[in-house]
């Protein structure tokens, strides 16, 4: 992310620049402020426009394992003290006008049948776990995401949308199907009916589409969905972290499931939060009329 950009987003958001670090570097980027617990994948293969290839993907996931080991656990354990504690991810792009441009289809042209599946697999299963990560994930997407970007996006809980961003998926134009999760995600997200007309018809959606549709979550000016991801983020991040993972686990099990069966895993996720110091804390914090502190624990 250019500095410029990343500075006045943390400005926005009244978040302290002293406090940024750079836990990984490479074709992306992960940043993470020790005071709000706030971590950003930052996307910044310029040369390929973000465009997802094996090195690329890596990266994705180094940053995935980072934030799984540093999320809330009601079990907690002193190894957890060697992780930093992330309350919430977004994940954003350091490149002009676009998101995600896809799969590299350059890099994937020189695959055999054998290595396309591979990999293909391997970004099912990243983006399977960037959805299961125990914390709140946010897209801050701004300019193009395509296929595998869009792939992406969809496995985060929320997506903020500039208002020049175009999404779509383009793969059924190339003889293919929207294989990393698209044909599961984007029927859970838009409905049948709407799914199978965006990845039919292989056409590119506006932002403003993308709202009416579900899509997205709330667009903005182009140029903000950072201010505005990480403002969501900070809101979040204030919350009791035990809670919000549960409320989180207890939302993503009820769905498609029977009344009974959804209403038995908010029990349980419930049950989670019930012996915690930070359900007492909430309690004692309200008697006083103070802030809570919560430790996740």
């Amino acid at each position: 992310m250019r500095a410029g950009t990343w500075m006045r987003a943390a400005a926005a958001a009244s978040l302290s620049l002293a406090n940024f670090e750079d836990l990984c570097q490479d074709e992306c980027v992960l940043r993470y402020d020790a005071v709000s617990k706030i971590a950003i994948l930052s996307m910044e293969r310029h040369a390929r426009k973000n465009a997802i290839g094996t090195n690329f993907l890596n990266c994705i996931r180094q940053a995935i394992d980072v934030c799984a080991a540093g999320a809330p656990s009601s079990a907690y354990t002193a190894a957890a003290d060697n992780c930093p504690p992330v309350r919430c991810l977004i994940v954003s792009s350091a490149v002009p006008n676009v998101f995600c441009a896809g799969a590299d289809l350059k890099e994937r042209k020189e695959m055999s049948i054998e290595e396309s599946r591979a990999f293909v697999q391997r970004l099912r299963q990243t983006f399977d776990a960037l959805e299961d990560l125990a914390i709140p994930t946010i897209a801050a997407i701004e300019g193009k995401a395509l296929g595998g970007g869009m792939e992406l996006a969809l496995s985060l809980d929320m997506r903020v949308a500039g208002d020049g961003a175009i999404m779509g998926f383009p793969e059924t134009g190339l003889a293919i199907i929207p294989g990393a999760g698209g044909t599961v995600r984007a029927p859970a997200v838009l409905g049948v009916s709407r799914a199978l007309e965006l990845i039919l018809t292989a056409e590119q959606v506006s932002a403003q589409r993308a709202l009416e549709l579900g899509l997205v979550n709330r667009i903005v000016p182009a140029g903000s969905a950072l201010d505005t991801a990480l403002d969501l983020a900070l809101r979040i991040s204030k919350n009791g972290p035990l809670g919000v993972c549960a409320a989180k686990r207890a939302i993503r099990s009820a769905v498609g499931k029977p009344r009974s069966e959804a209403m038995q895993a908010e029990a349980e996720q419930y049950e989670v939060v019930l012996a915690t110091e930070d359900r007492l804390e909430g309690l004692k914090a309200f008697a006083e009329h103070r802030t809570p502190v919560y430790k996740g624990k």
